[in-house]
């Protein structure tokens, strides 16, 4: 009988990553995102120093950093930036403020639905830019139209995403709630929210992109104060390709900024939507 042989396994050696490869590692998207950005304007620039692309029409990157840092320093580029945020601003949150619970309100309670869902096709399928002469017969050429514009943007961006969501919460967890008596409140609160705060996030992340639209257009018909003001009267003139595009690069930024802020809430909020996988027994 032979004695019994036994292999010893050494422990594996872990080998210390250098810190500048773990830092890499712990902000691989970030840094990803942010070196394709920086070699779109590289090429830019480097294509527009070559005469690839024409100045006159595109510019190049080196010249709008040029014409914003000059910009920056004229009264009137910070009176534009703040005119056109309290248009963004007002016009958003109004939006938000009256669609969210009138979507709720449309999507829980059958009679208000039936009564609303025509007029919702209606005005959702009706294209934004047609209202503006009519806002301008309601408000005039101010603050006030081109924040109504804005609304208007924003407004059936969130609320039919809202009324989709309450309409698609799940039955039995409110038949569940009535048989054990709970006020249309407590469901609504503990039952509906929950499960329709998701859609919001959705329609907020629409709503980025046409209130910002809404307030160039605006801007644009209205020619009086903004942003969108200085980019026009820019594109009007023959040499100031340089100073349109930096106007249109605050916007872009702007945008952004409100994609990368709903996506924070999206995040916060993931713990509100339910758990679809299911464990086997």
């Amino acid at each position: 009988m032979t004695a019994a042989t036994y292999r010893v396994i050494s422990a594996r050696v872990r080998h210390q990553r250098d810190p500048l490869h773990r830092w890499y590692r712990r902000n691989e998207p970030t840094v990803l995102r942010v070196a394709g950005v920086v070699a779109f304007f590289v090429l830019w620039q480097v294509t527009s120093d070559v005469g690839m692309i024409d100045k006159f029409l595109f510019s190049s990157p080196r010249d709008i950093l040029v014409a914003g840092a000059h910009e920056v320093t004229l009264p009137r580029f910070w009176n534009d930036v703040r005119v056109s945020g309290v248009e963004l601003g007002a016009g958003t949150l109004i939006s938000v403020v009256i669609a969210v619970p009138l979507g709720i309100a449309i999507g829980w309670y059958r009679r208000v639905s039936l009564a609303a869902d025509p007029w919702l096709n209606f005005t959702n399928a009706l294209p934004r830019a047609a209202l503006v002469p009519l806002a301008v017969m309601w408000a005039g050429l101010g603050m006030e139209m081109k924040t109504l514009i804005v609304f208007l943007g924003g407004f059936f961006s969130v609320l039919l995403p809202t009324v989709d969501g309450v309409r698609t919460v799940e039955r039995q967890f409110v038949d569940v709630a009535r048989s054990f008596r709970g006020s249309d409140l407590l469901i609504l609160r503990s039952i509906v929210l929950p499960g329709v705060v998701p859609f919001i996030v959705s329609g907020l992340r629409i709503l980025v992109g046409r209130v910002l639209a809404g307030v160039i257009i605006a801007e644009f018909y209205a020619i009086t104060e903004g942003l969108g003001v200085m980019i026009y009267r820019a594109a009007n003139s023959a040499d100031q390709a340089d100073r349109m595009f930096f106007g249109i690069l605050i916007f872009t930024l702007l945008g952004i900024v409100g994609y990368e802020a709903v996506g924070v809430l999206d995040r916060y909020f993931q713990r509100w939507r339910p758990a679809l996988d299911t464990e086997e027994a």
